[in-house]
């Protein structure tokens, strides 16, 4: 099974001068936990739900000013569309990401795929649940 048939394709990519707040409108609005950010038409980061509580709450820092560049995870990683769900998996897993950007092989953005992707769709308890325990939760 390839990644394509378990992906969200809803996906969306924010500009990394944008406000956290902005991104947490976005990524309620869309259902969710994270979203790629973009400078200059690439992913430099990601920014996730998690990182805006740690980073953003926990510090007592404005969301309405903070952007997401100041707080975003730098890096970033992600998986093909036509790429098998185990390889998707085992790069979860080796990464500690609960989820992945998914880009075609022009490397355009066209989906994430999340753990819970994975555990509903996939239809491999195994896969599904090695993956659940080597990413810390």
């Amino acid at each position: 099974m390839q990644v394509k048939e378990v992906m969200k394709t809803a996906a969306e990519v924010i500009n990394c001068d944008l406000t956290v707040e902005e991104a947490a409108k976005m990524m309620a609005k869309g259902k969710f936990g994270g979203i790629p950010i973009e400078k200059d038409d690439k992913m430099i980061g990601m920014i996730t739900d998690r990182d805006i509580v740690v980073r953003v709450v926990a510090d007592g820092k404005d969301a309405k000013s903070t952007k997401v560049c100041d707080v975003m995870s730098e890096g970033i990683s992600y998986c093909y569309e036509d790429e098998d769900i185990e390889d998707a998996a085992r790069k979860m897993a080796s990464l500690q990401h609960r989820r992945l950007p998914v880009i075609n092989r022009n490397k355009r953005l066209v989906g994430m795929v999340s753990l819970i992707d994975l555990a509903r769709k996939a239809n491999n308890e195994k896969l599904v649940a090695d993956t659940f325990s080597q990413v810390e939760h």
